[in-house]
């Protein structure tokens, strides 16, 4: 298996441009399964999730070509099969996310439950609480979900009892085909939601609220394709703010949102850095300087991403001062602080807060990922860590980071793959 070998200490200074959102990237190629004629989805970044959606897509009998700019060509108009196999959902939670899809277009499904990341319960109940709503009748049996509409969905008013994501963006889907209006209340605002949406509405969906805690879908009876360009990951760009502010560095990112990082973006100025945006990028200059400790506490967008919790632990361990990281999202998501400690980290967790106290340095050690984001705080701990630091399992990095060890390269890391 392999892993990555870190020798720390070298500031971060450079360009990159920042890849595809691996999440608005997945609702959306499972969005390819609504229309009736084929869709071109741009801007896909190379990842281990998303080929594992394409396998996916595969087994359902969707032709797929993709060209050499990894530009997506998706023709789901002659369908063999309305099953996800265990195989392959086991491996990635957003399988989930052809249920709607496709009880919506041919009335039936068979999805697996899915698998994924260990940070905890994330239930897919009100998946199906809202798609019962919609008239779908579902069977749970020998791990499978097996669903059946007695022709179009009806449109319903759903009320979510929490903000859900992959929910949200499953009855979404499947409302765009349904009979009728479908109100979606407490829905997720997150810019992937909004990107999915957009899609969508390319293929001539009528969505209104995207963005917002209220969306209203009027149901058409046939979608065609569209030609779309995936949004830029906002956590990948991040990760690497945050990576260059951990190491007293300097880089610009290039297609970057800063709208959908304001947060962040706050947290790494509170934190000493200098930050700029334009339109479509973002300049960070730590002017060599050690970060100073910041607290946060995960919520919902527009509040402080779950999925940047783990970087700014990892900054938190070098910095002046003491911050605390409250994780109200996932339950397990603060599983990373006792590999940080491992490496010299002063890390206290109580519940579901961690008080990081600053130390002046790290060290080299040889730790394990547990997840894809906690992955990533273990790559910055390294990069700011004396002597070298071995991060095992991997695989978890490769699901959500597109070439993270060419991209760190290129900014100065002295970082490599290699075989455990």
């Amino acid at each position: 298996m392999d892993n990555l070998a870190i020798r720390g200490g070298r500031k971060l200074e450079g360009r990159l441009k920042v890849s595809g959102a691996k999440n608005a990237a997945l609702p959306i190629l499972a969005a390819t399964l609504l229309p009736e004629s084929s869709c071109v989805i741009r801007n896909v970044p190379h990842l281990h999730d998303i080929t594992t959606m394409i396998e996916l897509l595969g087994c359902l009998g969707v032709q797929l070509t993709i060209d050499e700019k990894l530009a997506v060509e998706v023709d789901a108009t002659q369908l063999t099969s309305y099953r996800a196999p265990y195989e392959l959902v086991k491996t990635m939670r957003a399988s989930i996310l052809v249920l709607g899809p496709l009880l919506a277009r041919f009335g039936e499904a068979e999805v697996s439950f899915p698998g994924g990341c260990a940070i905890g319960s994330r239930p897919v109940d009100l998946h199906l609480k809202g798609l019962q709503a919609m008239g779908a009748e579902i069977e749970i049996e020998g791990g499978y979900i097996r669903a059946k509409s007695n022709g179009r969905l009806k449109g319903a008013d759903i009320a979510h009892e929490t903000v859900t994501v992959g929910g949200t963006e499953n009855l979404l889907m499947a409302a765009t085909l349904a009979e009728g209006r479908t109100t979606i209340r407490n829905a997720a605002r997150e810019p992937e939601v909004v990107d999915l949406a957009e899609c969508l509405i390319a293929m001539g969906a009528k969505i209104s609220g995207a963005g917002e805690s209220v969306l209203v879908i009027d149901g058409v009876e046939r979608l065609h394709g569209c030609d779309f360009s995936v949004m830029p990951d906002r956590i990948e760009a991040g990760t690497y703010l945050v990576a260059a502010a951990a190491t007293g560095g300097k880089i610009r990112l290039d297609d970057a949102v800063p709208a959908h990082l304001q947060v962040v973006l706050d947290k790494l100025r509170e934190a000493g850095a200098q930050v700029d945006a334009g339109d479509n990028w973002i300049e960070l200059d730590m002017h060599g300087q050690r970060p100073r400790a910041v607290s946060i506490t995960t919520a919902p967008y527009p509040g402080f991403p779950t999925d940047m919790q783990a970087q700014f632990t990892a900054l938190n361990t070098i910095a002046e001062g003491v911050g605390r990281v409250t994780e109200t999202v996932f339950e397990n998501r603060l599983i990373q602080t006792h590999e940080l400690n491992r490496m010299g980290a002063d890390i206290q967790l109580e519940g579901n807060t961690a008080t990081v106290s600053g130390c002046q340095g790290l060290k080299g050690a040889p730790v394990m990922a547990s997840d894809l984001r906690a992955s990533a705080s273990l790559v910055i701990a390294g990069l700011v860590a004396s002597g070298e630091t071995l991060v095992d399992r991997i695989y978890h990095i490769d699901r959500g980071y597109e070439c993270i060890e060419e991209k760190l390269q290129s900014l100065g890391a002295d970082i490599r793959r290699q075989p455990g």
